[in-house]
């Protein structure tokens, strides 16, 4: 499969995403990356789950101690188990290795051992990789867990589940709310989208041809895109009835965001149906509002039942609970148009008074997926560190890229009361 180009202001949204980031059989692989500039990173090794692992530690006598996991975001279910190389690093930046290496932490990530809807395995594999890291370098002082997008619904379920493992996270532009939800949101992307632009995409929101998977960059997504183009009226009702949170944007950053949707509505059907054991789309009784004809709509749009083996495996394995016994901060751009921002209001109602006080939000403001800028990801990263141990990270600004980054976070720590 040919490495999927996304829309260009999405694109540079995942890159700066991956600012965030900061396993039983340890049957060694070829190292495929550069060496860290602060350290060095260990051949990749592969774990029982067929997992590939990748460990870097600080040059000797820098280590704080501490460790690093990196839990990465959605890859398509159709490519190679492999760490996501495009997930790594910030392109004219550090990479995420360096950024940990440079704070004195050592650094860990997992390609998980599936790919599309790895939530499952992905948690399993990232407890493994703390049990590898340790008997190869010993017992880390804290673990702390960083997450993006589908990593970042990652984090929050492992933090809650597996405090014994991990000291604490930071869940950054997830489905943390509810994962039935955000499965609902992209689906009904699509049903409106076929209302609005019919005869656009084969299919439907739960069942997509092969062709449209095989023919996507070639055939569909310009399609989507010209179509969208053409019918700037139609856009405009699909964004409203879909509650697409896209104020601020352009019409061409608006399609975009529209197709970015759609990619997944097409990419993870099949993949997620055969992981949940039915698929899990519902919009028998949803009512729609913000059309030209709200009334016709609701009348006209196709209706879909989850299948019940669907809903109840997610309320077992992908919905948070809001229980904490870790500490956990969030970090959501409020104009996320993928896994919008209201995921974060979802979660912080589901906390009780103990709860709550292991519980940090941080909201961004700002459009696009995971559109952090790096003095806000290290604001993110600092807080979670005061908060398991109580003290900061000193000279942390150090990894970041330029004076203008460190200024910004010298004035965003402060503003946290972190300095």
């Amino acid at each position: 499969m040919k490495t999927r180009r996304r829309p260009a202001p999405i694109a540079r949204a995942l890159a700066v995403c991956a600012l965030l980031s900061l396993v039983f059989s340890t049957a060694a692989a070829p190292a495929s990356h550069a060496a860290c500039l602060h350290g060095n990173c260990a051949p990749d090794g592969r774990q029982a789950s067929g997992a590939v692992y990748r460990i870097c530690m600080p040059r000797e006598g820098a280590w704080n101690g501490s460790l690093i996991v990196y839990a990465h975001g959605y890859v398509p279910f159709n490519a190679p188990v492999a760490i996501p190389e495009e997930q790594m690093g910030l392109p004219g930046g550090p990479s995420l290795a360096d950024m940990a290496t440079g704070l004195g932490f050592a650094f860990a990530t997992t390609s998980y051992s599936t790919n599309g809807l790895a939530v499952r395995q992905a948690i399993d594999d990232l407890v493994d990789l703390v049990q590898v890291f340790r008997r190869q370098y010993g017992e880390p002082r804290h673990v702390y867990l960083a997450g993006v997008s589908e990593g970042g619904l990652i984090t929050a379920l492992a933090v809650e589940r597996h405090p014994e493992v991990f000291s604490g996270g930071l869940a950054a532009c997830g489905p943390v709310g509810d994962f039935a939800a955000q499965t609902n949101y992209l689906g009904d992307v699509r049903v409106l989208f076929d209302h609005f632009f019919p005869g656009v995409l084969p299919g439907s929101p739960v069942a997509v041809p092969q062709e449209v998977l095989d023919h996507w960059e070639a055939v569909y997504r310009p399609r989507i895109e010209a179509a969208l183009g053409a019918n700037p009226e139609g856009l405009k009702q699909l964004v409203a009835t879909a509650r697409v949170p896209v104020e601020g944007l352009g019409a061409q950053a608006q399609i975009g965001a529209v197709v970015e949707l759609l990619w997944y509505a097409v990419f993870a059907t099949g993949d997620a149906a055969a992981k949940l054991g039915g698929q899990p789309y519902d919009n028998a009784s949803r009512l729609y509002f913000g059309s030209a004809d709200d009334a016709a709509l609701n009348r006209s749009l196709p209706r879909y039942r989850a299948d019940p083996a669907a809903l109840a495996e997610i309320a077992a394995y992908y919905q948070t609970s809001g229980r904490l016994r870790a500490p956990l901060v969030m970090m959501h751009t409020t104009g996320d148009p993928l896994v919008p921002y209201w995921h974060e209001l979802l979660y912080d109602a589901k906390l009780g008074p103990g709860d709550a006080r292991l519980h940090v939000n941080i909201p961004c403001s700002g459009t696009g997926h995971c559109s952090f800028t790096a003095a806000q990801v290290l604001v993110g990263l600092v807080s979670l560190v005061r908060r398991v141990t109580g003290q900061g990270v000193p000279g942390a600004e150090r990894v970041l890229p330029d004076d203008g980054a460190r200024a910004e976070f010298r004035e965003r720590a402060e503003a946290a009361g972190l300095r």
